[in-house]
C-alpha cells in the first residue's frame, strides 16, 4: 500500500500522504465506495482525477474513517460526522488529507513548475522577491506561498477571501520547513502554524490553528 508518508504534527492532528501507483481499477478494489462517491467518480473526465479520488478514500480508510464518514457543505469544504476537522488536497501522483481533532486545518499538494510565475502577481506581492535571483529558488518560494495560501483558504472555506487582499505569509528562508500565515478578513485576524516539505517535484504545504 503506497502510503508515501505520515507526518504527526502534535497528539491531536496528523498528516497522510499517498503516491498513486495503481491502477484505477486495482484502487476501487481495495476499498469500499459509497453510491455518491461512485456516480462522482463516473462523472469525472480523467483518470487521474478519478484515481486520486479513490487514494483519498484509501487515506481516509488509513486514519480509521470510512467513505460515507465524509460530507462536503455548500462551498464544497469536507467535513467529518464525527465533529473532527478535515482537509483534503490531490495534484497529479499524489494525494494527501489533514486530520485534526481539535483544530482548523487546511493542507495543499503542488507541482513546481514555471506556470507559478505567469500567475504570481494574482495572489502575492512581486516585489517581495527581487532578491531570489535563482529560478529554482523562486519557483521553489512561490510555490510554497501559494500552497500555503491554499491551505489556509481550505480553513476558512467560503469563497470571498481574495488570496492577494485577505490572506498573508510571513517571509520564511527555504532552509526552514515553517513560517506563520494569516486570514485578515472583516476586521479580524487569525494566525495559523505553516509546515512545508518537498516531495520529488511536488511542494506539500499544511496549515493549522495551533497559534490561536
Amino acid at each position: 500500500m503506497p502510503i508515501h508518508k505520515t507526518i504527526t504534527v502534535d497528539q491531536d492532528t496528523k498528516v497522510w500522504i499517498w503516491k498513486i501507483q495503481e491502477s484505477l481499477k486495482d484502487l476501487v478494489a481495495g476499498v469500499a465506495l459509497s453510491e455518491d462517491s461512485i456516480r462522482r467518480i463516473s462523472g469525472m473526465k480523467s483518470e487521474i482525477h478519478q484515481c486520486g479520488f479513490v487514494s483519498i478514500r484509501h487515506l481516509l480508510k488509513e486514519a480509521g474513517y470510512a467513505d460515507e464518514d465524509v460530507i462536503y457543505d455548500e462551498y464544497g469544504k469536507p467535513h467529518l460526522k464525527d465533529g473532527k476537522f478535515i482537509s483534503i488536497t490531490h495534484s497529479f501522483i499524489y494525494t494527501g488529507i489533514i486530520i485534526s481533532n481539535t483544530q482548523p486545518v487546511g493542507i495543499d499538494i503542488e507541482k513546481r513548475r514555471d506556470k507559478i510565475l505567469r500567475i504570481a502577481h494574482k495572489f502575492t506581492p512581486l516585489q517581495e522577491y527581487r532578491s531570489i535571483a535563482n529560478h529554482d529558488a523562486l519557483i521553489e518560494k512561490l510555490t510554497i506561498v501559494w500552497g500555503a495560501k491554499e491551505s489556509l483558504y481550505k480553513i476558512y472555506g467560503k469563497k470571498k477571501l481574495r488570496f492577494l487582499q485577505h490572506i498573508y505569509i510571513e517571509d520564511f528562508s527555504l532552509h526552514e520547513d515553517h513560517t506563520i500565515g494569516k486570514i485578515m478578513y472583516n476586521g479580524s485576524t487569525s494566525s495559523y502554524a505553516i509546515n512545508f516539505f518537498e516531495m520529488d517535484e511536488f511542494t506539500c504545504v499544511f496549515a493549522y490553528d495551533r497559534l490561536n
